[in-house]
This record gives structure tokens, sequence and C-alpha cells, in this order.
């Protein structure tokens, strides 16, 4: 073959394999730049913000069991402490399996102002691979965390309002209550404050952590359900102290750190929010702490292990909303304010109105969570060392933090009184006089917490 032909040959071959290449080349070339916008698209998941995540989750989990049993069974008397414990248990177990099967998509699937879609009904949609966006844009956790996360908080808030009726509720009364209350009260609340087209959220209320959805809704609940009751056989005219202040210390410290979880986990990222977060759950608590043990004083008692209890309580209730909207200075002014409101209430209007709320879950988590909601109005500004923006208008956010506390209020007090109506037809509610006398640990559980 003439070098010339070769040539002709050669180019003719060269052309054909360009021609059969040229489709793919022009997909490779259209689809890189559409590669790089999907990739720009899909939210990062930080290995470091989901340790921290599953990390704040036990510590939720830690201050239910055993925090908040350890807490609320040593302010009973001995005949009730495991009747407490059990109670709190058991429902926190039932917000979980009821978290997971239709909760989790009512609170946080895409839905209305009041309430979620069912979309995520048990789950559906949801695996190993699905992310919830942070608070930082193109950041993300695994979905089943932030579902694990928020979780542990429907189990604490309902848990919460077992405190008002405690040695004397039945305990089937206690599961039928705290499954239509979840469904009807917490769900909805969750979902009107955190969803993203929530009726609070999309006006901008502040609540970091649960102000107003675990702690007024919790604490306005334990009033209703309380006053429908009824107060204990020989309230206000029998001593009826705590049986183990040292328990109620025990389950105190543990609901601190837990709170840690509660508050500095809620800025869904191990960043500088939730170092803000974490500092402020340490300065409020223990400026509430001093100052519940100094209002003591000036109304002239001795300032007491209890006291100091309570006002750390108060003091993370308070800040609760706030964790994340304040400086620390303004976190210390609001546990201090909300210390000594919860004081009085506990201790003049309380024994005044003659209503038996037990363990004290509205004078400290419902009152001290409405001033922790509404003072977050006033700390967030940063001229007050909030981390605010400059053109942040006080007395619109007012408005908007008044405005979901009594939609809160109303609505936990609505809900309250159905789910208790409908407990007290199905079980009766209250145990025998015979029960409550003997103690509700031999009578509903057939135990004794102590072997004297």
């Amino acid at each position: 073959m003439k070098l010339s032909t070769k040539i002709a040959a050669g180019a003719g071959v060269l052309g054909a394999v360009a021609l059969a290449a040229a489709p793919a080349w022009a997909q490779t070339a259209l689809q890189a730049p559409v590669d790089a916008a999907a990739a720009a698209a899909t939210p990062t998941v930080n290995k470091g913000d989901t340790a921290w995540m599953l990390t704040s989750t036990l510590l939720v989990l830690m201050m239910i069991v055993p925090g908040l049993a350890l807490f609320y069974g040593g302010l009973t008397r001995t005949k009730n402490m495991l009747s407490a414990m059990t109670q709190i248990g058991a429902v926190a177990c039932l917000a979980m399996l009821l978290w997971v099967m239709w909760g989790y998509t009512m609170a946080f699937g895409a839905g209305g102002a009041f309430v979620g879609s069912f979309n995520k009904l048990f789950l559906a949609g949801v695996t190993s691979a699905t992310t919830t966006d942070t608070f930082s844009k193109g950041i993300a956790i695994p979905e089943y965390v932030f579902v694990c996360f928020q979780m542990t908080f429907a189990a604490i808030t309902v848990a919460l309002v077992l405190g008002s009726v405690v040695e004397r509720i039945k305990f089937s009364a206690v599961m039928v209550f705290a499954a239509i209350w979840l469904t009807i009260v917490y769900f909805p609340i969750a979902h009107m404050v955190w969803a993203s087209d929530g009726l609070f959220f999309k006006q901008g209320a502040l609540d970091f952590a649960g102000g107003t959805v675990v702690h007024i809704n919790a604490g306005v609940s334990a009033l209703v359900a309380c006053l429908i009751l009824g107060k204990r056989i020989g309230y206000m005219r029998e001593i009826i102290t705590p049986h183990s202040l040292t328990l109620t210390g025990v389950g105190t410290g543990l609901l601190w750190v837990g709170w840690f979880g509660f508050n500095a986990g809620s800025a869904l990222e191990a960043n500088g929010s939730a170092a803000l977060a974490m500092l402020n759950t340490f300065v409020a608590t223990a400026s509430a702490a001093l100052f519940w043990m100094l209002a003591e004083r000036f109304s002239g008692h001795k300032g007491s292990a209890l006291g100091f209890c309570s006002g750390i309580i108060a003091g993370l209730v308070a800040v609760t909303p706030a964790a994340g909207n304040s400086g620390p200075f303004g976190a210390i002014i609001l546990g201090a304010v909300a210390s000594v409101v919860c004081f009085f209430m506990v201790t003049v209007v309380k024994p005044k109105l003659r209503y038996d709320d037990s363990l004290d879950a509205f004078g400290i988590h419902g009152v001290g969570g409405m001033i922790g909601a509404i003072g977050t109005a006033i700390v967030y500004a940063p001229s007050l060392g909030g981390p605010g923006p400059e053109d942040f208008n006080m007395g619109h956010q007012l408005f908007v933090q008044i405005s979901a506390v009594l939609t809160t209020i109303v609505w936990a007090a609505i809900g309250t009184a159905i789910a208790i109506f409908v407990a007290k037809a199905v079980t009766g509610l209250r145990v025998s006089e015979e029960v409550e006398r003997e103690g509700l640990d031999l009578g509903e559980h057939g135990e004794r917490a102590y072997n004297l």
C-alpha cells in the first residue's frame, strides 16, 4: 500500500473514532456542571456534629432515667417512691414508641401551621442515608440522629407532667393520659414552634431548647391535671414531706448534667452556639440556685437543700429557651428573676390557692418556662449582650413571644382536660382511698422501695 493511501486510511479511522466518541464527550461536558451543582446542593454530614448529637441524645435520656425519676421519687413519701419512678420510666418508654409511629411525622412532617402531615408515618422514607439540616447552610446530621434527639424531648416532657399528680393517680390512668396527651398536645406544639412551616416558627418565636414546647406545656398541663384529679388525702392537714432529699439531690445533679445535652445539643452542631448554650446553662443555673436560698433567708427561713435543688431546676427551666439566645450576663439575670418568682409561687401563691401540685411542676416548670420564654425577647438584644441582630426590635419580639406563650397555655390546658377526662372514663383515674393510704408502691405495683 502506498504511503499516501496509508495516511488517508489512518485519517479515516481517526475521524470515525472521533465521530463515535463525540456524543460521549458532549455528554460528559454537559454532565460536569450538573454534577457540580448536585454536589453543592447535597448537605455535608459532619462526623463531629453527629457525634455531639448522639452524645446529647444520651444526656437527655439520662435526665429522665435516672435523673427525673430520682428527683421526683425523692420528693415523694417512702410508700410512693417506686410508683413515681415507674410512672416516669413507663411514660418515657411509651413516648418513644409513639414518637416513631406517628409523633415524629406530626411534629416535623411537612404540613400546615398547627401540625405536620403524615408523610413520615412509621418513619416512612427515613433511612440511614437521609439527613436533617442544621442551622448552618450546607451542614446536616443523619435524620435518624435527629429522630432520636427529639424523641427524648417528647419522653421527658410527658414525664414532667406527672410531678403534679403523683401519690394518687392510677398507673393505668397515667398510660392512657400519656398516649392522648402526647398526640393532641405535645406533637402539635412541637410542630408550631420548631417545624419550618409551624405557626410560631414562621413568626420568628425564639425557643432554643423548649421553653414553650417542654416547660410551659408540661407545667400548665400539670396544673390542669392536678385540679381535675383533686388533692391528696390529708393535704394541708397532715405533714407531707420528701422522704429522701439525698436522692432528690442526686437526681438534681443528673438533671443539670443532662441539661447540657438538652440545651447545648439544641444547636444541632458542635460549634460556638452550642458553647454559648453550655455557658448559659452553667451560669443561669448557678445564679438561680443561690437566689432561691437568698429568697429563703429574706423570708425568714434557713437556706435549705431542697431550696438549692429547686433553684437549680428553676434556673435550668428559665434558661432553656434563651440558652443560645442570650449573653452570659443576661442568662444570670434571667436565672435570678425566675428563681425568686418561682419561690414566691410555690411558697406563697400555692398555699393560698390550696391546689395540690404535689412536686411543684407548675410552680417551677410552668412559671419558670413563662419567665424564660418572655424574657428571651429581652436578653436576645445585642445591647444587652445577646446574639440578636443590630436592628433587633424588642417590642415586636415580645409580642411574638407572649403570643406563643398564651397559645401554648390555652392549647395545653384544653388538651390536658380532654386527656384526663378520657383517662378517667377508661380507668377511673384515681386509686382507692385504701391504696392511697397504704401507698401506691404496694397498691399499684406490689413492691416496696425499702425493706426496713
